[in-house]
């Protein structure tokens, strides 16, 4: 029983369970607000919290474990693919949302959103999907464990940056930007730390 409870939350099932889990918050959030712009604006906000959970627990997995092995740090190590394919289809919910709110109201849209915040998402959108197309065994086998190491190195700081740019520039309108932020310095130096401790592990 165990065994089935386990497989319930890995792999495929888990992305499954997250997807539509992020589909029916969003429809819930346009739903009860009868999709005016400010439930659309409320799910654009949402989708990018949800956006950056499921993108730390995929960031953070690995270096969880080597400084804190356990059956759960091991889990989040073993599905830390399918967390990132759930940080990508959340951000895709974003992105769609966005465009409801240009359509919904362009004035307001564009008041807000400026060319460099379209050079910066559009750029973290680009290294979103690579990582997305790229999540599967198939992509490793024909890019390299190499090459397909340096691209999701690169990737996943272009999209931590992304996230501290977005985050770090709203703290001035509101304080509980204070939160994200805080959260993904806490991943950086977290990594660090994994990082010294496999080091000194080495050099003993």
């Amino acid at each position: 029983m165990a065994n089935s409870n386990v497989r319930m939350f890995d792999g495929k099932n888990l992305f499954l369970l997250l997807a539509l889990a992020l589909g029916a918050a969003v429809l819930v959030i346009l739903y009860r607000g009868q999709t005016d712009v400010e439930a659309i604006r409320l799910a654009v906000r949402q989708t990018a919290r949800f956006s950056l959970i499921l993108f730390l627990a995929a960031f953070c997995a690995s270096a969880l474990h080597k400084l804190r092995p356990s059956d759960t740090t091991a889990w989040l190590v073993r599905n830390r693919r399918w967390f990132g394919l759930a940080f990508a289809f959340s951000h895709l919910l974003h992105a769609i949302v966005l465009f409801m709110f240009l359509g919904a109201d362009p004035a307001t849209f564009w008041s807000m959103v400026k060319t460099p915040n379209l050079v910066i998402g559009g750029t973290g959108y680009l290294f979103i999907a690579l990582l997305a197309a790229t999540s599967f065994d198939g992509a490793v086998r024909w890019l390299g464990p190499a090459r397909w190491k340096s691209l999701h190195g690169v990737a996943v700081w272009i999209i931590w940056g992304n996230f501290m740019l977005s985050n770090a520039k709203r703290v001035p309108v509101s304080e509980f930007y204070l939160i994200p932020v805080a959260l993904l310095i806490g991943a950086l130096v977290l990594r660090l730390l994994a990082r010294r401790s496999v080091a000194r592990a080495v050099a003993v």
